[in-house]
């Protein structure tokens, strides 16, 4: 088990006459984590309202701000208890067989237009061994061929232009992952949530984008912006794309600064410190 203690400030300058923001900020809470503790600070007298989506676990956080400075701060600490299996255990499930629940990840959604990648998908992928091998293989193919650089896409990008770009951040990664994976019938979805054990060259801690395929009977965690560590990631919010799972959506004038946020390994409640870091099984936070 796995225990990260991290915390996330996020400052505005509001104006007049105020703004609605809807956050996905808080941890999520899955049978395999836990939310030990957390906190909330809002710096305006405000009364926060805080709900969780059934199918999905996101949490949302609706503030109707004042005009002027909001802080809003977010400290948590999560055991997060992976589920493990072998990959060559682990295979494809039959559209006729998907759940009802998974169904929505097999179409093709704002960002992620698998319609438009379908050939291209069969010709890399469709010859593959079906399994968590193939979608291994998607991933590898998205990190060799997308370059990671930051401040290299805008709200607008589509996995279709990261393809052409060959260049993109985290969520442009997952999303080409996610719609090559939707093309060869493999249900994808689409996740954000903080980190631990990204390479600091690449900059402060941020929140971060990665995919979940649905094989077997669950969803695994793969990273194809190959700049994290599955296993130190923390789950926020699950959904088609980036349009589902923004951590702030405004609706108002804002101006707002670049998130403040840490995260660390620390020791559990028996004292054992496990330290995030690359294994050769599968992964999955589901449920």
């Amino acid at each position: 088990m796995v225990r990260l203690k991290f915390s996330i400030e996020l400052n505005y300058d509001i104006d007049p006459p105020g703004c609605d923001f809807i956050f996905s900020l808080h941890a999520a809470k899955t049978r395999h984590q836990t939310v030990v503790s957390e906190s909330l600070g809002i710096s305006q007298n405000l009364l926060p309202h805080l709900s969780t989506d059934p199918v999905t676990a996101t949490r949302i956080l609706r503030l109707e701000a004042f005009a002027g400075p909001l802080t809003v701060r977010y400290d948590a600490t999560v055991d997060i208890n992976h589920y493990t299996a072998a990959p060559e255990q682990i295979g494809e499930v039959a559209v006729a067989n998907l759940p009802e629940s998974v169904l929505p990840y097999i179409y093709p959604s704002r960002y992620c237009q698998s319609d438009r990648l379908h050939r291209l998908a069969v010709k890399e992928f469709g010859h593959l061994r079906q399994g968590y091998e193939r979608v291994q293989a998607i991933r590898d193919w998205v990190m060799h061929r997308v370059a990671f650089r930051s401040n290299s896409s805008t709200g607008n990008t589509s996995a279709v232009d990261t393809l052409l770009d060959e260049v993109g951040v985290c969520r442009d990664f997952a999303h080409l992952m996610i719609a090559l994976c939707r093309a060869v019938n493999i249900p994808a979805r689409f996740v954000t949530g903080i980190d631990y054990g990204a390479d600091p060259g690449l900059g402060p801690t941020d929140f971060h984008a990665y995919v979940e395929a649905y094989l077997g009977d669950r969803w695994y965690l793969f990273d194809p912006s190959g700049v994290a560590i599955p296993m130190g990631f923390v789950r926020f919010a699950t959904g088609r794309d980036a349009a589902d799972t923004a951590f702030a959506t405004i609706f108002g004038g804002v101006r707002g600064s670049a998130p403040v946020m840490h995260i660390e390994a620390i020791p559990d409640a028996q004292g054992t410190l496990v330290v995030p870091q690359h294994v050769p099984y599968a992964l999955s936070t589901d449920g």
